[in-house]
């Protein structure tokens, strides 16, 4: 194709005029400004809006026409009458090329301080990134920003932003910008201190007096400080002669995490899959499933016999590589590839998970798996995940509002 088949927009090398407006907001400014350019012989290349507080920045960057002072006038003679002021920056081509590495960069902060905003723009700056846009996601129950960066290593962006997060109390989630960001996903979730308050092994342990001592050895084997296969075996076995009973209680006892059943409902309006990974237990496991419409799940089973716990698992452990191996199982029956995949847990034995996923978040999780983890969310709501996944609350709550159920 010739250069003279090549619309005007398409070409680096045609003169343009970036046209901005600054000003209080009102009805029918962007329909004011594009009839003025139509009486031009111009094309439109670009176009960004936004309206902060009523206080509106609109601007287009238009092909540059014969008489560009005429087409200064007309926009002034219209804008500031109604106190828009106006600037124009005359150029070549669609602004400036594409910027290598583009990522999306989202800030959690309850509260979130200027000091922290500070630290991770400088943190951008400083690794080479541009701040191309800067969006809101969120007021409550967090303050959420998404910011699109690019000219910065996604990769490094997420080594130090991370230990700018930690310093200044904030979480921050790093994800690499590309049409994997729309595809459909799967989320594999711990469930015991993620997707439900507790820890179902002590709410048992209870009924035969010895939820201290298991709780102590639950603590030990999250922090991995322990083997987990071996600290379940040793747990379990403090629950023999436990009446089956108990499991029906503990399961009428359960709360689930702030925000869980929002994520879940969110996220599967748009499709996404869901899968449960827990070094819990089948009898508890499958009813969560159930009542919340979970497409699969892993879990150990506990042996009963004659209406009693016997204090053993029947089959494999779902160990800390047993909850990897369950993540591809499960994306390869969901025909999702590992890359779309997104993993949430809290404890040493989801490392492997969360490493092997393509987004592996480390919730309120112990230190150890905070560090290690690419991505960590340390507020108390589980809906939060959903701003990471570039939804807004607003969106929330209008899909809500439109199908209540």
């Amino acid at each position: 194709m010739t250069s003279e088949h090549v619309p005007a927009a398409l070409q680096l090398t045609v003169p343009t005029v970036l046209v901005t407006l600054v000003g209080p907001d009102r009805p029918g400014v962007s329909t004011r400004l594009f009839a003025e350019a139509a009486s031009f012989d111009i094309e439109v290349i670009d176009v960004e809006q936004l309206v902060v507080r009523g206080r509106l920045v609109l601007s287009t960057l238009l092909t540059e026409p014969e008489a560009p002072e005429q087409l200064e006038e007309a926009i002034r003679g219209f804008a500031e009458p109604l106190g828009l002021e106006v600037w124009f920056e005359h150029g070549v081509g669609d602004n400036r090329p594409r910027r290598i590495g583009r990522a999306q960069v989202v800030v959690l902060g309850g509260p979130l301080r200027p000091s922290a905003m500070s630290a991770i723009t400088d943190g951008i700056r400083r690794l080479g990134g541009n701040i191309d846009r800067i969006v809101r996601m969120a007021r409550y129950p967090v303050t959420a920003i998404r910011m699109e960066v690019s000219g910065a290593d996604p990769d490094a962006l997420q080594r130090d932003l991370a230990s700018i997060g930690h310093a200044e109390g904030v979480d921050i989630a790093v994800q690499e910008n590309g049409i994997g960001r729309h595809a459909q996903r799967l989320v594999v979730m711990d469930v015991d201190s993620t997707l439900i308050q507790g820890e179902v092994i002590e709410m048992l342990a209870s009924h035969a007096g010895c939820e201290a001592q298991v709780a102590e050895v639950t603590e030990r084997a999250m922090r991995g400080e322990l083997d987990f296969a071996d600290s379940l075996h040793a747990r379990v076995a403090q629950l023999e002669g436990v009446p089956a009973s108990a499991l029906d209680e503990v399961y009428a006892g359960i709360a689930y995490t702030p925000g869980a059943r929002t994520m879940i409902r969110t996220l599967k309006r748009l499709g996404y899959r869901f899968a449960l990974v827990s070094g819990g237990f089948t009898q508890i496991i499958e009813r969560i499933a159930e009542e919340l419409g979970i497409d699969y799940f892993a879990a150990n089973e506990l042996e009963i016999v004659d209406g009693r716990l016997t204090g053993r698992v029947v089959g494999e452990v779902v160990d800390r590589a047993g909850k990897a191996t369950a993540l591809r199982r499960f994306a390869a029956e969901a025909g999702i590839a590992e890359r779309n995949t997104v993993a949430i847990g809290d404890g040493a034995n989801d490392l492997d998970m969360l490493a092997a996923a393509g987004l592996g978040i480390a919730f309120n999780a112990k230190p150890l798996v905070r560090d290690q983890a690419r991505t960590s969310v340390n507020v108390p709501y589980l809906d939060t995940v959903v701003f990471l996944m570039g939804i807004t609350r607003e969106e929330v709550e209008a899909a809500d509002a439109a199908d209540p159920a």
